[in-house]
């Protein structure tokens, strides 16, 4: 187990350099020059030349790099044009509100989309099922702003249940957690219900139910956790898709995430912030690919004779 981990780790580390690479090489694909916005349109040429020396901008572009993944080891995201503060104070300001919304959603759409999983392989091609398929295919077809604004306009201003938005109390995540998690749950419905059905037809499970097993224990203890692998690598990719922020939902209640920080600094071209929040969100998934494989070995062992 432990060369695997090693393995992973390694892999992983190689896939975070990559990331610098793509992520540095930003800084010349956006059309808008830091320099000209840090000095500002009336700089005369001589003030530019003397912040493009203090940037680092005249080195090679290897050094540039360097330079770059240097301070990254150092915790140093660089500074915004715009805001004229340091990124990284940025970054971890939002992160808090980015972190609770992403365990709550998680949290919700597991559960739901767990639960229409195993009742539609339970139940197959009945009613049942194919009901819930239904409710899972729209669940996964529905535009986030809409079901966003939708349970805005009956639970907040229908009923007055919830705050319309904002941040700072239990009361304010509900809405925005159950408007992702309804939309994820369905994903993983119809992936549970796919694995389900292919570990019912395995001979352990006609075994046990030979042995007299009830058909609740067959699903709950033999059935669920084999299928649960691949529910285990979609929520390591989740995980990395909402620390990157989820815009239209964090938008939609004025919730302060890392997707709200970078849609204002797509807005105003702010190209350290773009930066910096497009390698967390890159290492997000990375680390979060990562947690899922090791978690897989303890849920399946067969995983280690690999």
């Amino acid at each position: 187990m432990l060369s695997h981990i090693a393995r992973r780790f390694f892999e992983a580390m190689i896939i975070l350099l990559g990331i610098t690479i793509v992520t540095y090489m930003l800084l010349y694909l956006f059309p808008a020059d830091p320099v000209r916005q840090i000095a500002g349109r009336s700089a005369t040429p001589e003030t530019v030349n003397n912040i493009r020396q203090q940037l680092g901008l005249d080195l090679p572009v290897y050094e540039q790099y360097w330079r770059y993944l240097t301070s990254l080891v150092q915790g140093d995201f660089g500074r915004s044009y715009i805001q004229k503060t340091e990124v990284a104070e940025l970054i971890w300001s939002r992160l808090p509100a980015s972190l609770l919304l992403m365990v709550a959603a998680i949290s919700v759409e597991v559960l739901l989309g767990l639960i229409m999983g195993v009742i539609s392989a339970v139940k197959r091609n009945s009613t049942t099922d194919n009901a819930l398929m239904v409710v899972s295919f729209v669940g996964v077809s529905a535009p986030q702003f809409v079901v966003g604004i939708l349970l805005l306009y009956v639970f907040a201003v229908q009923l007055g249940w919830f705050p319309i938005g904002g941040y700072g109390t239990a009361s304010h995540l509900v809405l925005p957690a159950l408007t992702l998690g309804l939309l994820g749950s369905g994903w993983y419905a119809r992936m549970m219900r796919s694995s389900m059905l292919n570990v019912l037809e395995q001979d352990f499970i006609r075994t046990a139910r030979a042995k007299g097993v009830s058909k609740f224990r067959v699903i709950l203890r033999h059935a669920v956790p084999n299928a649960l692998l691949p529910i285990i690598a979609m929520i390591g990719i989740d995980i990395g898709i909402f620390m990157s922020g989820i815009v239209v939902v964090e938008s939609v209640f004025g919730w302060p995430g890392i997707g709200q920080l970078a849609w204002q600094a797509i807005q105003r071209v702010d190209i350290p912030i773009i930066m910096g929040v497009t390698l967390v969100a890159a290492c997000s998934i990375v680390i979060g690919n990562f947690l899922a494989d090791i978690i897989a070995l303890f849920v399946d062992p067969r995983i280690k004779l690999k």
